[in-house]
Order: C-alpha cells, then structure tokens, then sequence
C-alpha cells in the first residue's frame, strides 16, 4: 500500500511540492549541526492500537503515514485521530559512522515509546518538546534495523497541554487535533564523548559571548571559535564554560539581523557548528518616568501580530521549509518587527528562519485545555514548560516567555507567580509575562510579576499602563475579518469584526492601528500584537487566507502605518 495525500478543504501553494520520498529534508537543528546525519522522514507503516496492544515486532502494519505530518492532517495520508498508534519502518545505518548512533524526535505528541529491533530505547511525554536516544547497543551488526514507536494521544480528552488542539474542533478559536509524530525524526552519528548541548548567552556590553559546552562524558575541554563569514573574530579554550571574546560586536536587531558562525570542538574530537546573534533585551525609563522596552539599551517597540502556526494541509506542520519561512517573510512585508508564537512551539527551523531574517518572539507555552487543572497536571505542565525554556533558550530572536495565557490552566495566583519568578530564574536574560490577558475571566487577575503588564481588548487597542517594575503591552487587539469564498475552512467563518471587502478591511485595519499609535504615546507602551498573520478555520481575520493564496488586504497601507508606529515610538 502506498501513501496518497488525503483529501482536505484546504491546499495551500506548497502542497504538491511535499515528496513522499524527502519530506522536509533540511538539517533539523540549526545550532547544533554535524555532518553525519541521515533523514528518517519518509513513508512509514501505520496502524491503529489500543492501550494495551504489544509492540507489532516484525509485523507489516496496515496503512501508509507520511512522517511528520500528524495524524489528523491530509498530508499524513491518514486524516483521522487515534487515541493510540503505531508506526514502523526499517532503515539501515550508513556505513562508516563512529561509534555511538543518537535516534532524535523534533516532537511527538503526546506519550511516545520507542523500540529498535525488539528493544525498548526509550520513553518521552509531552508534544512539544524534542528527545533523543542513544540507540548503538540495539542496533545489529549490519543490515535492515526496525523501528517501532508506540503514542498515545488523548488530547483535551486529558489535561495535557494542547494549545489549541481540540477533538472535536469548533466553529470559534479552537482547532483541528495534531497526533503522533509531527517534527523531523533522524539520526545521528557521534564519538563516544560528544557536545549534547550549548549555551549561549550574549553580551554586547562586554563584548563576549557566555558559551556553556553540555558533554555526554566527564572530559569537558574545548575550543570554540567566532568567525564573521570567513574571517576569524576570537579563539577560546575552555573547561565546561568560557567567556568568548567577540570584540567591537556586530549587533543583531531586525534592521540588521547578523549572526555570527560558532564552531566547538571537544578535546574528545566532537565537532558542531552552531550560530549566534549579539543583542541584549531590557527596559528603562524614558522621558516621563514610564518603564519601556529595549533592545541593545535602545528604546524599540515591538509590533507583532498573532501567529497560531496552523495549516489546512499540515495542521501544526508546514508543508515544506519553504512554506515554513513564508509566514515570517511576510511579517516583515507588512513592516512588524516581532511575532508571537500563540500557545503552540514550531520546529527549530522556525526558529531559525526568524533569527535570520530579524523577527522578535514572544513565546507562549502552550496551554492545558481551560479550567483548573488537578496536582499530577500542573506538575506536568511544569515539566514542559522548564522543557520549553532549555531547548529554545539560545534561538537570538525569542524576546520573552509567556507560560499563562488568558487564565487558560492556571489554578492559583500565587502559582502563576511563582511559575514566572521560576521561568525568570532559568533565563534572566529574556522577559516574562506571567499572564497575558489576566484581564479576562478565566483568569484569576494580575499577579503583580513578571516583567510584563499585559491586557487584551477586541477590537481595541488594550489600554495598559507600565508601573514600577513591568512594562505594558496590548497582547491581543484587533481580528478584523473578511470572507474569501473558495479559500476558507469552513463554509462561514468569523472575526471581532466583519468588512465586507478588502478596501474596507485595510481602512479598519489603519483606523485601529492610528488608535494604537494614540494610545502607545499616551500610556507609554512597549508593544501591541494584532490578531492575526492568517486565517485559521474558522476565523478569517488574517491578513491571509488560511491556505496563504489571497492577500486580504493592501499590504502597501498596512506597511506604511506599521513603519509610522514602529518608528513614533522606538
């Protein structure tokens, strides 16, 4: 049985260029690269399961999936949900890799289980965030290796975090399911000691970069070395942790995105490249005593849409890199300057692509289903949050965290305040906003910490005010819709507000920015997010269409009032 798209309402301009035999085939992870590395995307075998169903070794199962496009998603091939699954496939080990093989998953949801010729490698739980093993001891000497992953995916069936995610989607703001495996899976090959991660924290006002080296063993010597393109910037040797020189630094913002290369080699021999930015976030007064953002000791205000990350085709994958980067690209056509990641994570490409082209990012976690969660929940959620911060926390663009939105999954005040002097501790050099929208009603109201004053008002603009230790920011206003027949999810869709037509929609649009503008020079503001960069189901208030075919607004307007505001208060 071969893999066929599936059908779905949507495709959108990337669709037909998916191959069932290279899907996504760009290295996964940016910062942490070796040349020994082999893709596991592709057409893999699928079936159903039920929770106490053993592990199908050396079976044939039923039906065709193509990896990793979720389950629920027309380019799985499968388009439906299952509670739990299976997925197989054989690869074999290319010739000539050293010693130790790593298995590495972007991201399943929800609880996977992995097994390697019979053999359990390994377990993780949790849809967001990456893991990988060390699977050399199962592997057989030569020829066809089996691989099996067993998930489990409830959803908000459970109180797992799921953002968005729903089983049964509605016609509002919650959204279609995204099961099983839905980042890149592949392998790896690596030295007996080698770098399982780097830590980078920069710091333009002394002119170095705090590079921390994680290693498998306990010899932790190494040398890094800073170029600038060809050019050799500095040289450090280090035990564990150094301060690398980066002198006269080229500073990175979303006028001049620049980045330096970084290479790291173990006295062991492991060898990675990876990449940094040299920025610095803060806040300071300004003329009339507000607190206020800055980036690089420089007043910047941060002007971000809302972006869910969903596509028809996909679901919570993009289609392809391309596709990927397009959301993004077009962030900086309409003149914003930052983009926040709504209660979903993407793949370190996502990332990237954002560092690269000079997109700042909030970052929410993404939320439990709405109401209070019981004990074992909030400790998970914990868990994955803590997750969430270690593995994005040297991408250049990610500004601040976002761990509660709108009082979704929050069970205390004094919790969440606690969650965000936490999530502070374990990155100092970024914002938290505790809650953004505490002014709705599932929320329990403002938790006073953080760094963040954060209110949401539709139409809008919110009204914030910084106090003495937190900027104000607007976190949601806006969600001007139009219908666009022959390109939406549904038959009607929805929005704060209906226009009738595309000249009608931009005057909205440059109405309610002008009101932004007004009320960020009366309030002192740090930024504002309008909703949104696309249509996604059943809402239609993007600047695009859910499949990005039409442009529902004239994008020359939308820039020109963006830059006006971008520029009056920065």
């Amino acid at each position: 049985m071969d893999w066929t798209l599936a059908d779905g309402p949507l495709t959108t301009p990337w669709t037909a260029s998916v191959s069932p035999t290279d899907p996504l085939p760009e290295h996964p992870r940016p910062q942490l690269v070796r040349p020994d590395w082999l893709n596991l995307n592709g057409v893999w075998e699928f079936s159903a399961a039920t929770e106490d169903a053993p592990a199908p070794f050396g079976e044939t199962l039923p039906e065709r999936v193509l990896v990793p496009y979720p389950i629920e998603s027309a380019l799985s091939g499968i388009a439906r949900h299952e509670d739990f699954m299976w997925y197989r496939r054989v690869f074999q080990v290319p010739v000539g890799w050293s010693e130790r093989v790593l298995l590495h998953f972007g991201a399943v949801d929800y609880r996977a289980t992995v097994y390697v010729n019979g053999v359990e490698v390994g377990t993780h739980r949790g849809g967001y965030g990456s893991f990988s093993f060390d699977i050399t001891e199962a592997l057989r000497a030569e020829g066809d290796q089996e691989l099996i992953a067993g998930v489990e995916d409830r959803a908000d069936a459970t109180w797992q975090p799921v953002g968005k995610q729903r089983l049964v989607p509605d016609r509002g703001i919650f959204y279609t399911g995204a099961s099983g495996i839905w980042q890149t899976v592949w392998l790896e090959s690596v030295p007996g000691t080698y770098i399982t991660t780097l830590d980078m924290v920069p710091s333009p006002e002394n002119g170095t970069l705090g590079l921390t080296v994680h290693v498998s063993g306990s010899d932790t010597s190494f040398e890094a070395v800073v170029r600038d393109g060809n050019d050799v910037v500095s040289r450090a040797k280090g035990t564990g942790a150094a301060d690398v020189s980066v002198p006269s630094a080229k500073l990175w913002s979303p006028s001049s995105p620049f980045l330096y290369d970084l290479e790291v080699v173990l006295g062991t021999g492991d060898r990675v490249t990876s990449y940094f930015g040299m920025r610095s976030f803060g806040t300071k007064s300004d003329a009339r005593g507000r607190l206020r953002f800055t980036l690089n000791g420089e007043f910047l205000f941060l002007l971000s849409t809302l972006d869910q990350g969903y596509w028809p085709d996909g679901i919570y994958t993009a289609p392809t890199d391309e596709a990927l980067r397009f959301d993004l690209e077009q962030h900086k056509v309409l003149g914003f300057n930052a983009v926040r990641k709504h209660i979903k994570t993407e793949p370190d490409r996502w990332y990237h692509h954002a560092d690269r082209l000079g997109l700042l990012v909030w970052q929410d976690m993404p939320s439990t289903r709405i109401g209070r969660p019981p004990a074992e929940a909030r400790r998970q959620f914990e868990a994955e949050l803590h997750e969430l911060v270690a593995q994005k926390k040297n991408w250049t663009s990610i500004v601040g965290w976002i761990p509660f939105n709108e009082g979704w999954g929050e069970w205390s005040l004094a919790g969440t305040g606690r969650i965000a002097d936490e999530v502070k501790a374990l990155d100092p050099a970024r914002l938290v906003n505790a809650q953004s929208g505490y002014n709705l009603p599932d929320s329990f109201g403002d938790s006073g910490r953080g760094d963040v004053v954060d209110l949401h008002d539709y139409v809008g603009p919110a009204k914030p005010e910084p106090d003495g230790t937190r900027i104000a920011i607007d976190g949601e206003h806006g969600g001007f819709g139009l219908e666009v027949d022959g390109h939406m999810w549904f038959p009607d869709g929805g929005a704060y507000e209906m226009a009738p037509d595309i000249t009608s929609l931009t005057r909205r649009y440059v109405e309610n920015q002008r009101d932004l503008l007004d009320v960020a020079l009366a309030n002192g503001l740090s930024g504002a997010i309008y909703t949104q960069i696309t249509d996604v189901e059943h809402e239609v208030n993007g600047f695009f269409t859910y499949d990005r075919h039409v442009a529902k607004m004239d994008f020359q307007e939308v820039r020109a009032i963006n830059q006006l505001i971008v520029r009056e208060l920065s």
